[in-house]
């Protein structure tokens, strides 16, 4: 159905308006921004490999330029379906069998019966306190519980008044350091290791053996991570409406591009999640039959007297656990607004070392004195992280946005 066109019967469907603006963007066009330019050029070789993503999303073999126009027909109609149908006609039937060829293709063992068996499911967010306020997180198998790990751990310390001081700084790192040891030891799919792992990471008596442990005068000697993967690419979107329903929502299909691999006759490109499970024997988080992966990928929310006051997302893969708590840290720690905090320059431990990736504010100004404490202090290879956030001002009646300079967004109110 061409545009915006629709019949009587897409229209009866609840999800078809909904579906309305992606599927003209994706039959119409929609221009290539600079950020995404730079995510094709680093993935062209990935997209290469398969004919379908290749015309999908290549010019003449080659990333195409910022300001390109680029569609995806197939993908709008498949969206035309699923708006017409509802899940089914992406689980079951022409869609489904597209997924399946093209993975059994290129080696794989799924079945129409595994996508048929696909569920979603509604969760009960997991949540600790921080300075008066209860901070919310989705529960593992996603990486929301180490955020709160490091707030447990943060809360056990006296702030300074300055964001980028040291000793503050130093306290960040540690308490990543500490919490992503734990995930990568522990952090799997609740439905296989059981509710005594978010327990645990969760409770005060860990959080206290984790900050006895903290020295501010030099690097803790954590140990290696083994068997870790590189997490990669994501997008969050904070919303608020009329009513003050609040919306924290984040996707991802791990690598900018996923696996590179898309479904020929459907147009849906697949995520290359599958990466985070470990290859370990005994491992909480080994793969498995009917076993999700860890993943990193964490909306947030923060509330107050009952109320969401806050909803927020920092993209960025591996770091967004330490974004999250980064941001929350400055917003209630320091007292910076919404766009101050986001603003702010980050750094980011990489699990399982001393190397401390610091942007360039950072680098001059503290780098040496990091140094001298033991840390390898490094510029990132990439952006670190991109947060958005929307604050309700009960008492005024207002909303108060910030968004990353990092990556594409906007703070916007209509």
């Amino acid at each position: 159905m061409p545009g915006r066109d629709w019949s009587p019967t897409m229209a009866a469907c609840p999800s078809a308006r909904s579906f309305a603006p992606a599927i003209a963007m994706a039959r119409e066009g929609y221009a290539i921004t600079p950020r995404v330019s730079h995510d094709l050029a680093q993935q062209t070789d990935l997209l290469r490999r398969n004919p379908a993503a290749t015309a999908t999303f290549l010019v003449d073999g080659e990333a195409p330029t910022a300001g390109t126009v680029q569609t995806q027909p197939l993908l709008a109609d498949t969206l035309e379906a699923i708006g017409r149908e509802g899940p089914d006609a992406f689980y079951r039937g022409a869609v489904a069998e597209d997924m399946v060829e093209c993975l059994r293709a290129a080696g794989g063992f799924h079945s129409l019966e595994d996508f048929a068996g696909a569920r979603g499911e509604y969760v009960t967010p997991i949540r600790t306190d921080y300075r008066g306020r209860t901070i919310h997180e989705c529960p593992p198998n996603g990486q929301g519980i180490i955020a709160l790990m490091i707030l447990n751990i943060l809360k056990r310390f006296r702030p300074t008044g300055d964001p980028l001081d040291p000793d503050s700084l130093h306290m960040e790192i540690e308490a990543t350091r500490l919490a992503y040891a734990a995930r990568d030891a522990f952090l799997a799919d609740p439905a296989q290791t059981g509710p005594s792992m978010v327990e645990h990471l969760l409770s005060d008596a860990l959080a206290n053996e984790l900050a006895a442990r903290i020295d501010t005068a030099r690097a803790l000697e954590i140990g290696e991570v083994f068997d870790a993967v590189e997490h990669k690419d994501t997008v969050y979107i904070a919303v608020v409406d009329k009513d003050r329903t609040a919306v924290s929502f984040i996707s991802s299909i791990f690598h900018p591009y996923g696996s590179g691999l898309m479904a020929p006759r459907s147009g849906v490109l697949f995520h290359n999640r599958g990466q985070s499970f470990s290859l370990v024997d005994g491992h909480p988080n080994m793969v498995a039959p009917r076993k999700r992966p860890m993943h990193t990928i964490i909306p947030g929310m923060v509330s107050e007297n009952g109320r969401v006051s806050l909803t927020f997302g920092v993209m960025g893969g591996h770091y967004q656990a330490m974004g999250h708590a980064h941001f929350l840290s400055k917003l209630f720690d320091h007292g910076l607004d919404i766009q101050s905090a986001i603003d702010l320059p980050r750094l980011f431990p990489l699990p399982g070392t001393l190397t401390v990736e610091a942007e360039t504010t950072i680098r001059s100004r503290v780098g040496a004195e990091l140094t001298r404490r033991g840390f390898t202090v490094a510029a990132p290879t990439g952006a670190i992280g991109g947060a958005q956030a929307i604050a309700i001002d009960w008492e005024r009646g207002t909303l108060l946005g910030g968004s990353d300079h990092r990556k594409d967004g906007c703070a916007l109110g209509y």
